[in-house]
This record gives C-alpha cells, sequence and structure tokens, in this order.
C-alpha cells in the first residue's frame, strides 16, 4: 500500500570491489522515485561496502525489495534492506559472553519499564547467561565462535529473522569483522571498561592499574571496523583510591559500565543521537517516543512467529 507519509529506507551492499556497484544501486532508486539522504563507502582488503539512506514519499516495500536484491545478486553482491517504522517499537539484540552485570541490568530496565524497547533475542558466544534471559521469557541462541565467519552468518541470519534494528553488546567478548560491522551501521552500541581513546582492547583495567591511573571509567560508544574508536556515546568515571586493588577497580567499574550503556540505550531509543564527522551529537528530547512508549510499553516481549 501506498502511504503519504515519508517513508526511509536503509540499504546497505556488501561484496568484492568492482566498478558500477554506486551507479547501479543508485540509479535503482531513483527509478523507484526515492531520494538519496545520507552515502556511505568504504573498501578494506578488497571487501566493498555501501550504506546509504533514502527517503520515498510513498513505496512497496517488498517489490523495492524484492527488485534490489535481484539487482546486487547479478553484481555479485549481498544486500540487506530495513524500512525504518517509527510507530513501532525498536527491536534490539543483545550479544553476550559471560559477564552477567550488563546484561542484567538491561533486563531489569526493561522489566521496570525504565527501557521502552523490545529484546526479540539474546546471542551468546557460550551458554553461560542463558538462564538469565529464560528469566525474562526470552529466546537465547548460542553460536560456537571458533569459525568466526560462520557464527557470523548465523547471527546475522538471526537478526534479519527478528527484523533487529539495532545491536547492543553487553560485554561481548569477540571482535566484529568489516562484513558484520558495516551492515548496521551506528547501530551496534558497545561497552568498552576505559574512558577511551585510552586503553583499548582487552584487559583495560589491568592496563588502567599497571599505569597508575588516577581516574578510570567506561565508555559507551558506536562500534566501527576500527577496534574501539568508534563514536563516543556516553562515559562515567570514578577516582581511584590510595592502594585500591584490581579487583575492587573491576567491582566498581562494572558497575558503571552498566550505568553508561543503559544510558547509551535510552539516548538511541529516544532518536537523540546524531553521528558526523566521526563525533556522536545529542538532540533534544523528542515527546514522540514517549507516545509510542505509553501505547507499546506494557504489551509483552514481542518474539517472531508468534
Amino acid at each position: 500500500m501506498q502511504s503519504e507519509r515519508k517513508i526511509i529506507c536503509e540499504v546497505t551492499v556488501i561484496g568484492p570491489d568492482r566498478k558500477g556497484i554506486v551507479a547501479s544501486v543508485t540509479n535503482y532508486i531513483f527509478e523507484n522515485q526515492g531520494n538519496i539522504e545520507k552515502i556511505d563507502q568504504n573498501v578494506v582488503r578488497g571487501l566493498f561496502g555501501m550504506q546509504l539512506e533514502a527517503s520515498f514519499n510513498g513505496i512497496d516495500k517488498d517489490g523495492f525489495t524484492r527488485g534490489l536484491k535481484r539487482l546486487c545478486r547479478s553484481l555479485g553482491m549481498d544486500v540487506k534492506v530495513h524500512f525504518d517504522e517509527p510507530d513501532r517499537l525498536k527491536n534490539m539484540a543483545i550479544l553476550v559472553s559471560k559477564e552477567p552485570h550488563c546484561l542484567e541490568a538491561i533486563l531489569k530496565a526493561k522489566a521496570s519499564g525504565e527501557l521502552i524497547v523490545n529484546i526479540p533475542l539474546i546471542v551468546g558466544t557460550e551458554s553461560t547467561l542463558k538462564p538469565l534471559a529464560s528469566r525474562y521469557n526470552i529466546p537465547f541462541y548460542h553460536v560456537n565462535h571458533k569459525d568466526q565467519a560462520g557464527a557470523e552468518a548465523r547471527i546475522l541470519r538471526l537478526l534479519e529473522r527478528y527484523n533487529v534494528d539495532f545491536i547492543v553488546l553487553a560485554r561481548y567478548m569477540r571482535i566484529l569483522t568489516p562484513n558484520f560491522v558495516w551492515r548496521y551501521p551506528n547501530r551496534i552500541i558497545n561497552i568498552h571498561p576505559s574512558l577511551l581513546p585510552a586503553f583499548p582492547g582487552a584487559y583495560a583495567y589491568l592496563q588502567a592499574h599497571e599505569r597508575g591511573t588516577q581516574i578510570i571509567g567506561c565508555t559507551a560508544h558506536f562500534v566501527t571496523e576500527e577496534l574501539d574508536a568508534g563514536p563516543i556515546i556516553w562515559q562515567e568515571a570514578f577516582r581511584i583510591r590510595n592502594g585500591e586493588s584490581l579487583e575492587s577497580i573491576k567491582r566498581r567499574g562494572q558497575s558503571l559500565e552498566a550505568k553508561a550503556l543503559l544510558k547509551a540505550i535510552k539516548l538511541y531509543i529516544e532518536g537523540r543521537l546524531e553521528v558526523y564527522w566521526g563525533k556522536v551529537h545529542i538532540k533534544g528530547n523528542r515527546s514522540r517516543i514517549k507516545d509510542v512508549g505509553s501505547n507499546k510499553a506494557r504489551q509483552g516481549q514481542q518474539h517472531a512467529g508468534e
């Protein structure tokens, strides 16, 4: 059906670098009376990635998607098409490993109504946190990561199945490849246990402790293909006590990790985050989100296939 409301479509194209991809995709959008609002492209080690946002005054979503997929198959490219639906709650996927503090904080906030969002699935590198997901009646998928490419392929299929809008890495101890990250530009939120850009990578608390850092904290940021270098959304910090042990620092830091991650999620689902020139800008609050939340917050967890 045609709609008078402006429709936003996000298109991600990934595959081997070759000539003509940008022209072919953009021409297809123009032929369907679309207007390109944003476009970004990159090539890393022969892998091409393009993300664009197009607007339409009215469109046959299924027909447009089928046609674009046919075009991209002919170009040897993989394509993801996602239509923004402002009148429904966003679907948030959570990726975890074994540390429970961030996941527990998110699920408690969701249950109390502090977070107005759907959580249709949780994906874990192991099954440690499956009982926590079961307590909140959220499907949990254990994805073996011995083969990183295979693991990411399965996760991407799950995200597509559950129509996921954005992803939260709640102490997910794996590095995502560009092939994965480019499919969700500025839609993957990570929490890192340091005040970035200091102490990126693993063992951030240990590095800070060994260097005698006096102020330590954590950073919620968008994920890019460059490790722990994505645009910063929110940071929290505390001062190290004289002679404080590494274990004490970790305990205090974990509390702030949950706090910073929740703040970043709230800002995202309220539509208050804009990224340009590699920096996050926080806009004023939007009343529309409150209206959506009041209508939907009491609806039960929405699962695919229900």
